[in-house]
């Protein structure tokens, strides 16, 4: 990796995660197919994009967080089936685009495109990964150009914990607990959920032997004493935990769809899916198990700019992609030779995003960041490349400037009220309440065996289950409100029955081995973990 002069650093971090969808009780559900989804146009194409830098011999750094709900779905058995009859059906879904575009050469030629992705996405994940993901995301992790951290257990939000510390404590150690059971050792760092943070919630990550985490810029700014470089360098939270800070400026230029990347007239249009374009007759056979139109990732147009939409040019796309890239890297060249003169130090420019933004919300971003890594390489640029645990094992102990973040998330504005408002505040007060039950029942059975630690254990994945961040946000912006709903429901009454069964010392065995097939997360779970 060349440069110029060693000025500063990219901290690149990705945070995957999706929701634990799972309904082994249907041979079909729509909202699996997130999970399949991510899969075929995020994470496989990433793993594809990180084997070939390896073998270009290309050195790199990228921290990504795998969520323990995540990873459960990865090596989960029956999803791993589910998603190669996934990938077969748009194989042949494929095909037939072929035949149907057959007059058309602008749709015809990503019509074969799409074919020929979903048969090398199949053979990458049945033969090459042997339909091990994590595997293979754990062999990467070996050569030391990414970094795997790991996050709360079902994604919390962990502020609306903050009168109930045993619940944050929980959710943390089930995620670091869950991260060594998989790689074979206790993770360096962690994400918290949507960056989640309240004062004094470092001494709770401090205590499972974490060295960094992340907080939102409003954290860093907002913290006492205000840092002196801003997010630029990282802090020493009291408890003697390393926060980096996330920038604002790399945030908007890839996370907006409307003066970022993403939103560039050129990229291909997420919306725009045969799925809801194609006449319903001809689509049925793949909608049919559904019961519903869904996106089939085949899609057409780009974003164009106008509701009149565009046929989608791949090339063009790619090319975008490339220019793109040379920009970010251009931008964040000026920006640490700005900051390393001006704060005279070598500043850390945290880059953040969601792992799904690349590929699927934003089809070129796998490309894009290709793109980036290997400019880096090869450019005189005067920073580079860098894993937080690089960092930390590098400049730790040099790191002096001691603080306390503000509240604060990677919401609007740093604040809460995508988790907590008006749609969805009634949530709150069952999480308090179910969570306030399993304290009470750790109380009163703190060494259960048998049927009844059974019982207490399923209680405890309902709870965990109940505590998604994903059901309130979902609820918040309306995508898939319904669901979101609907699975907060049944979690909370699932537990609430749980609970009454027990102390009225009537336990439904044949429900409670219906709902352990059906929320058979955590299978190692002790539900004790809550008793600290």
């Amino acid at each position: 990796m060349s440069s110029t002069s060693n000025k500063g650093f990219l901290c690149m971090v990705l945070h995957a995660h999706l929701p634990y969808v799972f309904h082994p009780e249907y041979d079909y559900f729509l909202e699996e197919n997130w999970f399949y989804e991510a899969l075929t146009e995020t994470y496989i194409p990433l793993l594809e994009m990180f084997y070939r830098l390896l073998n270009d011999r290309i050195k790199f750094g990228i921290t990504i967080s795998l969520s323990p709900v995540l990873i459960e779905m990865l090596n989960n058995p029956l999803l791993k089936k589910r998603y190669i009859r996934h990938l077969e059906r748009l194989i042949d879904l494929s095909e037939k685009e072929i035949y149907r575009t057959r007059h058309d050469k602008s749709y015809n030629v990503l019509s074969r495109m799409y074919h020929r992705k979903f048969k090398k996405i199949h053979n990458l994940y049945c033969d090459t990964y042997k339909k091990d993901v994590i595997g293979i995301f754990k062999t990467i992790g070996e050569t030391g150009n990414i970094h795997i951290i790991t996050t709360a257990a079902t994604h919390a939000f962990l502020p609306i914990f903050s009168s109930i510390p045993q619940i944050v404590k929980a959710q943390i150690e089930i995620g670091v607990k869950n991260h060594a059971k998989t790689f074979g050792k206790k993770p360096a760092g962690i994400w918290i959920p949507e960056c989640g943070f309240m004062p004094g919630y470092d001494y709770y990550l401090s205590e499972q032997d974490l060295k960094f985490f992340y907080l939102d810029t409003s954290g860093i700014l907002n913290a006492k004493p205000s840092p002196v470089f801003k997010v630029y360098s990282p802090i020493k939270c009291p408890s003697g935990i390393i926060a980096f800070g996330r920038d604002d400026e790399t945030s908007k230029q890839v996370w907006s769809s409307i003066g970022g990347y993403p939103g560039d007239h050129a990229y291909r249009d997420f919306y725009r899916d045969i799925g809801y374009d194609v006449d319903n007759i001809y689509i049925k056979d793949f909608l049919k198990p559904f019961g519903a139109r869904t996106f089939t990732g085949i899609k057409y147009y780009r974003v164009t700019g106008s509701e009149k939409k565009e046929p989608y040019n791949i090339d063009k796309a790619i090319s975008k992609a490339s220019e793109h890239a040379r920009h970010f890297v251009s931008q964040r060249n000026k920006q640490i030779d700005c900051l390393f003169n001006k704060f005279k130090i070598k500043p850390v420019v945290t880059a953040a995003y969601d792992t799904e933004l690349l590929g699927h919300w934003w089809f070129e971003g796998p490309d894009w960041l290709e793109f980036v890594i290997r400019l880096i390489d090869k450019g005189n640029y005067c920073f580079r490349m860098i894993t937080t645990h690089e960092y930390t094992s590098e400049y730790g102990n040099k790191i002096n400037f001691s603080c306390e973040p503000s509240m604060s998330s990677w919401g609007e504005k740093g604040f809460n009220n995508v988790w907590v408002n008006d749609s969805n505040d009634y949530a709150c007060r069952h999480l308090i309440r179910t969570a306030e039950r399993m304290l009470y029942l750790i109380k009163k059975y703190p060494n259960a065996r048998g049927i009844m630690k059974r019982v207490l254990n399923q209680a405890a994945r309902e709870l965990l289950l109940s505590q998604h961040s994903d059901w309130t946000f979902l609820i918040k912006t309306g995508t898939a409100r319904e669901y979101a709903k609907k699975r907060f429901q049944e979690h909370i009454y699932r537990f609430n029955r749980l609970y009454s069964e027990i102390m009225t010392d009537n336990i439904d065995i044949s429900w409670l081995e219906d709902i352990e097939y059906k929320d058979n997360i955590f299978k190692e779970i002790d539900y004790r973990v809550f008793d600290k």
